[in-house]
C-alpha cells in the first residue's frame, strides 16, 4: 500500500477512532446515571436519534448517500458529548435544539467532518446555555443527597411532559426542599457573592473531603475513560496534561493569594466538565492544535480561560466557552508553533 507521511504502524479509520472514544465515555455515563438518574439514558437516546436524522437529512439534501457518512460515528460522538453535558431532566426540545444546531450549523454547513472550525458539541452547548441559562444550570442533586430517585417512567414523563402522570414537577417528586438545583460550582460562586468564605461554603451537604458529592465520582469515571484513550493511543497526552496542569497551578496560586475566596483543588478538578473536557472535548482532532508543542499551548490556554471564567465570569463552568475561544486561536497557534522538519534549519 502506498501512502504519504506521516507513517503510522497502525492506521485507524475515522469510524474506529470515533467508536473508541464513544466506548471510553461509557464509565462516565454509567457513573452519571448512578448519581443523577435515568434521565441521562433518555437524553442520550433523544440526542443520538436526532443527530443521525440531521446528518442523514443534510446528506440527502446534498445528494449524497447518507449511509456512508453515518458510518463514521462522528454524529454519534457529538450526540453523546452533548447529552452528558446537559442536565438529565431537561425538556426534550432542549436536546433537539442543541443537537440540531451542532450537526446542521456547526458541522455540516462548514463542509462536514474535518472542516468545522469549532467543536460541534460545545457550540451547541453554548447556544443552549446562552439561550436557556436557567434550564441549563438546573442539575438535580447527587443520589446520596436525595431520599429517592425517579423511576425511568417518571424520568420520561418529566422530560417529555414536564410533569409525572400524577401531576408532580421534578422538585416535588425528588422532595428537595432543602437543596437547590444548582451545580457545586454555581453554589460556590453564589456563596462567595454572599460574603461567605471557602471553608464555610464547603460545609454544605453537597461537599465532602473529596470535593462535590456525586460530581467527584462522575469526573473520576471520565478520568478513567480518558486514561484508556491515552493508553490505546486514540489521543495524545499533551492536551489533557497541559490543561489539567494549567488549571491546577492557577488554582493553587489563588489559594496562596486569597485562601478564603478560592475554590479548592479537589472542587476545581472534580466538578462540572473538567475531566470530560480534558480527555473528550479538548482533544477533538479537527478543532484542536496539530503539533505537539501547539497542543501544549492549546491545553494551557484553555486551562487559563476555564480558571478565569469560573473565578470572575458570569457562568459557573467555563469549559465550553474556553474551548470555543481556544478554537479561534488554533490557526495562530499552528502558524507560529510548528514541529521542525527534518533537515530544515531555521
Amino acid at each position: 500500500m502506498i501512502s504519504s507521511s506521516p507513517y503510522m504502524r497502525v492506521q485507524r479509520k475515522t469510524s474506529e477512532l470515533m467508536l473508541i472514544v464513544c466506548c471510553a465515555l461509557v464509565p462516565g455515563i454509567i457513573a452519571q446515571i448512578w448519581q443523577f438518574g435515568y434521565g441521562v439514558i433518555i437524553q442520550l437516546a433523544l440526542a443520538i436519534v436526532c443527530a443521525y436524522f440531521c446528518e442523514a437529512l443534510i446528506q440527502i439534501l446534498r445528494r449524497r448517500n447518507p449511509f456512508i457518512y453515518l458510518k463514521d460515528n462522528s454524529a454519534l460522538l457529538t450526540a453523546m458529548l452533548l447529552a452528558v453535558s446537559i442536565p438529565p431532566y431537561s425538556p426534550w426540545w432542549l436536546t433537539i435544539i442543541g443537537v440540531s444546531f451542532s450537526i446542521i450549523i456547526v458541522k455540516q454547513l462548514y463542509g462536514g467532518l474535518g472542516h468545522n472550525l469549532f467543536n460541534p458539541a460545545m457550540a451547541g452547548y453554548v447556544l443552549l446555555l446562552i439561550s436557556f441559562p436557567v434550564l441549563m444550570t438546573s442539575w438535580s442533586p447527587a443520589a446520596e443527597l436525595l431520599p429517592n430517585q425517579l423511576s425511568i417512567t417518571q424520568a420520561f414523563d418529566i422530560i417529555i411532559y414536564g410533569f409525572t402522570q400524577d401531576g408532580f414537577s421534578l422538585r416535588q417528586v425528588l422532595s428537595i426542599d432543602g437543596f437547590t438545583l444548582a451545580t457545586p460550582l454555581d453554589a460556590f460562586k453564589t456563596g462567595l457573592d454572599q460574603s461567605l468564605t471557602s471553608s464555610e461554603i464547603i460545609q454544605q451537604a453537597m461537599f465532602d473531603s473529596w470535593g462535590p458529592k456525586g460530581w467527584n465520582i462522575v469526573n473520576l469515571a471520565f478520568l478513567l475513560g480518558g486514561l484508556g484513550l491515552i493508553l490505546s493511543k486514540a489521543i495524545r497526552w499533551h492536551i489533557p496534561v497541559s490543561f489539567l496542569l494549567s488549571l491546577s497551578t492557577l488554582t493553587l496560586l489563588s489559594q496562596i493569594i486569597a485562601p478564603d475566596q478560592s475554590v479548592s483543588l479537589s472542587i476545581q478538578l472534580l466538578s462540572g466538565a473538567t475531566m470530560l473536557g480534558a480527555f473528550f472535548i479538548l482533544t477533538d482532532p479537527v478543532s484542536a492544535a496539530t503539533s505537539n508543542k501547539g497542543r501544549l499551548v492549546y491545553g494551557a490556554l484553555i486551562g487559563l480561560l476555564v480558571f478565569v471564567i469560573r473565578t470572575w465570569g458570569g457562568y459557573p463552568d467555563g469549559v465550553a466557552f474556553a474551548v470555543l475561544l481556544a478554537n479561534i486561536c488554533v490557526p495562530m497557534i499552528d502558524y507560529y508553533i510548528r514541529d521542525r522538519v527534518y533537515g530544515y534549519q531555521k
